[in-house]
């Protein structure tokens, strides 16, 4: 088996010959499995060894979504303002600057209006890449705009949330949103028009506790982590031991605060069959 073995003993390889295996060529899910990235991205970022949802952002649901992942994105350039002029390890405005050139992303949200199976919809995404998802200024004004379009132009809306919670460096304008964006569905909800909650993973704090529970349908993918406070922090105020699975989707649709959890590949069917449910719709 002399192929694999070294033979000869002190052969050095200059550094600039030396091959790298390129990075993301195998993806490893936290059950072990592992999978060709190119598989894995045709799955639709699924792993179809133990059907472990990996985390993606608002681009690939707009491309899952959307036909022909067509669309116009509202409120594209809108960014965040360091009005309170905060630092922790770093100042906010820097964190904002290196955050977006990192990312590409302007915030934790992006709004897309187009057409799903034929019929006008209008989308607000989260990105967890940006600050964890984390509700500020701008993710609040970008969801209130889009349920306004909504409402503007008669459609239906549906909000995908992947969040960490309220924005601390905006501090009380961080959690202002919350009460903000649930006046906003009221009025969607008054003119009539559906909205569908997408949670996944992660939807914690001030999302939960907001406009992510409050959809005519919620919904989740699997194995999403949903709740508000942390595991020990929920413990160590109520000095209970957790049930086993506790803010999982799973535990949350058992125990009635989800209505489905939809696999990413039925994702666009099911949100638009639930949509022509509630508008009494010919099925799509």
């Amino acid at each position: 088996m002399a192929w694999f073995k070294r033979q000869e003993k002190g052969i050095t390889t200059p550094t600039e010959e030396k091959m790298d295996v390129p990075k993301g060529l195998w993806y490893k899910s936290p059950t072990g499995k592992i999978i060709d990235a190119e598989e894995l991205a045709r799955n639709l970022y699924v792993s179809p060894e133990d059907d472990f949802h990996v985390r993606i952002g608002s681009e690939t649901y707009f491309e899952i979504l959307f036909d022909n992942n067509e669309f116009n994105e509202l409120d594209k350039n809108m960014t965040s303002k360091d009005s309170l002029h905060f630092v922790d390890t770093k100042k906010y405005s820097d964190r904002i600057k290196d955050v977006t050139s990192k990312t590409k992303l302007n915030d934790a949200v992006r709004t897309g209006v187009g057409k799903s199976k034929g019929k006008d919809l209008v989308v607000c995404c989260m990105d967890f890449a940006f600050i964890g998802g984390s509700i500020g200024g701008v993710v609040g004004e970008k969801i209130v705009r889009g349920i306004d379009h909504a409402i503007k132009h008669k459609m239906p809306f549906v909000m995908i949330s992947k969040s960490g919670g309220a924005r601390m460096m905006e501090a009380a304008f961080s959690l202002m949103q919350l009460a903000k964006t649930s006046v906003k569905l009221v009025q969607l909800a008054e003119a009539k028009l559906p909205y569908i909650s997408l949670c996944t993973d992660p939807t914690t704090g001030g999302t939960t506790a907001s406009y992510a529970m409050l959809g005519d349908i919620n919904i989740s993918e699997p194995g999403a982590l949903i709740g508000f406070a942390g595991p020990r922090v929920v413990r160590d105020t109520t000095g209970k031991d957790l049930p086993e699975g506790f803010q999982t989707a799973e535990f949350l649709l058992e125990h009635g605060l989800l209505d489905f959890i939809t696999p990413r590949k039925e994702l666009k069917d099911n949100i638009n069959l639930y949509i022509d449910l509630i508008q009494n719709n010919d099925i799509r």
